[in-house]
């Protein structure tokens, strides 16, 4: 039996972020710098592939949360990336942390950017998944594409992500059903949806992100993992190898027929990756 507990049974906290309680679930050994997890579009705790979560914090203390406004955090969602970096750091700071490691998935991975280049003393190490640059080819499309899947949801009686987040070959589909199952094992405890508003606060945030101008990533000198599926059709998939081109130490994983969620699809061969990289 674990010492700690699981992404299954960890209890759900509370801290007051500067006025506002910000939710945040909280595992594994508290030795170490501690790895914060940046979550994607309309996103909320349970939505962490409990794979990736555990195979980290059997190593690392692994901390989730809800950002401003989503899932049982209060107050109102921002509609900028900067704005959700701004909170971030807030609920780092909040919980007294001075040093950590990010791993930011799809939108998470734009406020990790962020976060990273306006707090270059507060990042240690970074991890980039399913992610792109500000500005990268194709970002701004997102919008479209979600709302078609979440429609095609709708009408086959599945989870957009099914969809979103893999391809559409046999395997494909085989990881996606086993992906999903995935995230119903915790049956206690569990978040609270996203609510309308946020969700478009949400893709306002990343088509806003899409027609940016790109920055200039050499400034990010910290080590950086930059990981991906192959195929992935929210992120295409070449903004992963941008951002490994760009950024002045970096490291690219792409893991074959994968899509947008492909370090859960490839979670066996991610997470010692990630593992070894943080503790590299």
């Amino acid at each position: 039996m674990s010492v700690h507990p699981t992404h299954r049974e960890v209890p759900t906290q509370m801290v007051d972020v500067e006025g506002t309680a910000f939710a945040y679930r909280d595992l594994g050994p508290r030795t170490g710098t501690p790895v914060i997890l940046l979550n994607h579009l309309a996103a909320i705790l349970d939505n962490w592939d409990p794979r990736v979560v555990d195979g980290i914090a059997a190593h690392r203390r692994v901390i989730t949360f809800d950002n401003r406004g989503v899932g049982a955090s209060g107050g109102r969602t921002p509609s900028t990336i900067a704005e959700m970096a701004t909170d971030a750091v807030a609920f780092i700071r909040a919980l007294g942390l001075e040093e950590v490691d990010l791993l930011g998935f799809s939108m998470g991975g734009f406020v990790a950017q962020v976060i990273a280049e306006e707090h270059p003393n507060l990042v240690r190490r970074m991890i980039l998944a399913g992610t792109g640059p500000a500005g990268g080819a194709g970002i701004d499309k997102v919008t479209r594409l979600t709302a078609l899947d979440v429609v095609r949801g709708a009408l086959t009686f599945r989870d957009a992500k099914y969809y979103l987040f893999f391809t559409t070959t046999p395997h494909g589909r085989s990881e996606a059903r086993a992906f999903l199952a995935r995230l119903e094992e915790r049956t206690h405890d569990r978040d609270t949806a996203i609510s309308v508003p946020s969700f478009r606060a949400h893709l306002k945030a990343i088509h806003r992100w899409g027609v940016q101008q790109p920055t200039d990533l050499s400034r990010l000198r910290l080590p950086v993992l930059v990981a991906n599926g192959d195929q992935d059709r929210m992120v295409p998939s070449h903004n992963s190898a941008d951002l490994a081109r760009r950024l002045p130490d970096a490291r690219l994983a792409l893991y074959p027929d994968a899509g947008h969620g492909g370090i859960f699809q490839h979670h066996a061969d991610f997470v010692p990756e990630a593992v070894a990289f943080l503790d590299d």
